[in-house]
């Protein structure tokens, strides 16, 4: 496997949950977004971008291995924690870019994607895609790491990968873990429903 560095994007203001910061919700007993780098952290080593409720998500990741980022301009949107992201991650041949509330996802779910990214041209941006639905994370190889930096009124991927299809490939991964966020307490309420349906 290549040396694989993992950007989770934390910074933002979870306005959709309401008064509660969806990142630090209870998941399997402890934060989500501790959850989620608990799963990233099997196949890779970690770094979190924060911004809002910064000192929380500090403290939700106490003792646990991991870099932390504070993106200052987190306030103008994620494009800017994805760029910081990517200037503070240190040199690794493939960077998995996250995000902080997707706790369906599996360490089998982010290999799934590694080992596709690797089989097909490693030198592109890799995508799940689940029939015209885009998940998370995205894999990018450290060489294009400069092109998603190249423009400062639009860092990040969203803008580099439409203008640039020639260096995105898409791969038919179905796991759900891709395609879930937990964004609402309607969202939230259903995830635990479901998880107390399926423990033992």
């Amino acid at each position: 496997m290549p040396e694989v560095a993992a950007i989770i994007l934390a910074a933002g203001q979870s306005r959709r949950m309401g008064a509660r910061n969806k990142l630090l919700l209870p998941i399997a007993g402890v934060p989500m977004i501790r959850h989620v780098v608990d799963v990233y952290r099997q196949v890779a080593r970690v770094l979190v971008v924060t911004g809002h409720a910064a000192d929380d998500i500090a403290a939700a990741l106490n003792q646990s291995d991991v870099t932390l980022a504070f993106n200052p301009d987190h306030l103008q949107g994620q494009q800017t924690s994805v760029a910081c992201g990517l200037r503070a991650a240190g040199k690794a041949e493939v960077l998995l870019i996250g995000l902080g509330d997707q706790p369906l996802l599996t360490p089998d779910d982010l290999r799934a994607l590694l080992a596709a990214h690797a089989a097909a041209d490693p030198g592109r941006i890799s995508i799940p895609r689940r029939g015209d639905r885009r998940g998370n994370p995205i894999a990018v190889p450290d060489p294009l790491r400069a092109g998603l930096l190249a423009d400062p009124h639009a860092p990040g991927c969203k803008r580099f990968t439409r203008d640039n299809p020639d260096l995105v490939q898409f791969h038919p991964l179905a796991a759900s873990g891709f395609y879930t966020d937990i964004d609402t307490p309607d969202a939230y309420a259903a995830f635990t429903a479901r998880a107390q349906e399926l423990a033992p």
